[in-house]
């Protein structure tokens, strides 16, 4: 065990966080024991405990972090062009999945149906589908909820098939890219008035 060090609770909480995210992403979930993580922080088990009161309560902390950080690096700018943007995002997101496989999956399928991570993944989802919204060119508010429901669906097909691919990886990581962005580009092109991706092949 390191030697311990006196933190700030702010400070000892986020340094657990650190460690429970390492953690999470290097096994599988149910391999991560909380005595584990209170080893590799250098502190007791009660203390770990006084932060996490479970480790199902950590990995919620640690997902809650992540999906901030990724909204945080997800640029959406209507000065760029939807497709710049669409890359731009899908790059961000799978990176994060290829270096943080076991808590994808661990979030996808062995906590799947956990409200409390459905809820994190969720308002993700509903976060970046508002910020699309915002850069797209729509006629009226008859378009926005036709769009908004296309969004909606084509963000869960991603989700879906990227934890396929993160448990077997029939394709290219640029290949999965481009299946999901021109996934959305078809589906978006009825909608608009012009076509959102005259370039894209």
């Amino acid at each position: 065990m390191p030697p311990r060090q006196r933190l700030s609770p702010s400070d000892r909480r986020a340094q657990l966080l650190s460690v429970g995210a390492r953690l999470f992403a290097a096994h599988p979930y149910d391999d991560v024991l909380m005595e584990e993580i209170a080893q590799e922080a250098g502190v007791s088990r009660a203390l770990l405990y006084r932060h996490f009161s479970s480790k199902h309560v950590l990995f919620a902390a640690v997902y809650q972090q992540a999906a901030d950080q990724l909204l945080a690096e997800t640029r959406l700018d209507p000065a760029d062009s939807l497709v710049d943007q669409l890359i731009q995002g899908m790059d961000v997101h799978l990176d994060y999945f290829v270096e943080n496989r076991h808590a994808v999956l661990a979030a996808n399928r062995v906590l799947a149906g956990d409200p409390v991570i459905q809820t994190i993944m969720t308002n993700e989802l509903d976060a970046l589908r508002t910020r699309l919204l915002a850069v797209l060119p729509l006629a009226d508010e008859s378009t926005r909820e036709a769009v908004s429901g296309v969004l909606k669906s084509w963000l869960v097909f991603v989700q879906v098939l990227c934890v396929d691919w993160l448990t077997q990886e029939t394709c290219t990581r640029t290949q999965l890219r481009d299946v999901c962005i021109g996934a959305v580009l078809g589906a978006l092109r009825p909608l608009l008035p012009e076509d959102p991706a005259l370039d894209w092949q």
